[in-house]
């Protein structure tokens, strides 16, 4: 993998770059759909590449390792064959979803414990099998495997977090190091920052991180239900340690102008649910604001949900045809508020990239993240 700084914001951390890998190139800020299950929700592989314009997607390391299993995704050839999608993957390593799982996992020092949520079968999720399981899934970009920790959180407990965090970090260097690709293409491995919302923490964390030396960071374990203010002083505080040449990836987040903002930090990659999730429950992100499309205000509204969009389904259905499929509980409506949500994401890291490029990035961002966050 390789990563070129191509233009940095005069007035701000944002940055501009490319991220080479064998499956194509990323330009960067870049927003990453999320493929929990080798599919991004309601959207099909060739809508992500010719409509919302993709250019890097997401697996989830959990579930697929339950679901379909190792065994398929290796006769498969790997995730990229499996589901169709030629251009980069990047895997978690499922940290975060056995974070998730409170009741049924137990954290010591040689791994996670837990059981299925699909059939309560145990599992022991080590650092070295973590790498191992990413290694058959494929994935062109890979994550060290970590702890999550929750908010609020005790400070005792968030610093023996990270220190484990980072024992669990050498061991999966040590594996990833004496392991190869199986399907031709080279993968790249990428620590994750802790440390909750504890400033001396966090700067510990970035700084062993930091000296791992690997091809590109991530900052974790925010976005968990923190304040924005303590995700930005964070990510700031993060980003001013994290070496420059090297790209930075903030797990989760987040809504528009959360993305906004950490660009503006530095941050040059973001994935998150939001978009299909909360398309799924009827909420659009628009260059004007929020739509609630379930709202009885929309129900006679004949106007394109978005008119000056490049995507068709915007120009071509009404606000009022939303509404009646979202409130109906029709799938194309899912599907159409899911295409609308991650082409205006898409669009918005896009928009970014060119504002940082001809300078105008500040000020823009301001603009924006004034009216992103309007309710209409």
């Amino acid at each position: 993998m390789k990563f070129n700084l191509q233009a940095q914001d005069p007035f701000s951390k944002a940055r501009a770059g490319e991220l080479t890998t064998d499956h194509g190139t990323i330009k960067t800020p870049i927003f990453m759909p999320v493929g929990t299950a080798g599919t991004v929700k309601a959207v099909h592989q060739h809508e992500l590449k010719n409509d919302i314009k993709a250019q890097i997607i997401l697996g989830n390391t959990y579930h697929l390792y339950l679901r379909p299993g190792l065994n398929v995704l290796e006769k498969a050839g790997g995730l990229h064959k499996f589901n169709g999608w030629d251009r980069p993957i990047l895997t978690d390593s499922g940290g975060y979803q056995v974070y998730s799982l409170t009741e049924v996992r137990k954290i010591k020092e040689e791994g996670v414990t837990f059981r299925s949520h699909i059939d309560g079968s145990k599992h022991l999720f080590t650092p070295e099998a973590a790498m191992d399981i990413q290694r058959t899934i494929g994935g062109d970009i890979i994550m060290a495997f970590d702890e999550c920790t929750p908010y609020p959180c005790d400070y005792g407990y968030a610093r023996r977090s990270i220190e484990m965090t980072h024992r669990w970090l050498k061991r999966c260097c040590d594996r990833f190091d004496s392991t190869e690709p199986k399907y031709g293409y080279s993968q790249t491995l990428f620590p994750i920052v802790q440390g909750s919302v504890y400033k001396d923490l966090r700067v510990k964390s970035a700084e062993v991180i930091a000296s791992f030396e690997r091809e590109g960071n991530a900052i974790g374990g925010l976005s968990v239900g923190e304040p924005a203010e303590e995700m930005y002083a964070m990510t700031e505080l993060v980003c001013d340690i994290l070496p420059k040449e090297k790209p930075r990836y903030l797990m989760g987040v987040g809504t528009p102008v959360n993305i906004l903002e950490n660009i503006a930090l530095g941050v040059d990659m973001f994935d998150c649910v939001m978009p299909t999730r909360n398309a799924r429950n009827g909420m659009l992100f628009t260059k004007e604001g929020i739509i609630n499309i379930r709202n009885e205000k929309w129900k006679d509204d004949f106007s394109p949900i978005e008119a000056d969009s490049d995507l068709w389904a915007d120009r071509e259905h009404s606000k009022a045809y939303l509404r009646h499929l979202i409130t109906s509980k029709e799938i194309l409506g899912a599907q159409i508020a899911s295409l609308h949500n991650l082409h205006f994401y898409l669009w918005l890291v896009t928009q970014a990239r060119e504002k940082i490029i001809s300078g105008e990035f500040y000020e823009w961002k301001n603009v924006m993240v004034k009216r992103l966050a309007q309710r209409l």
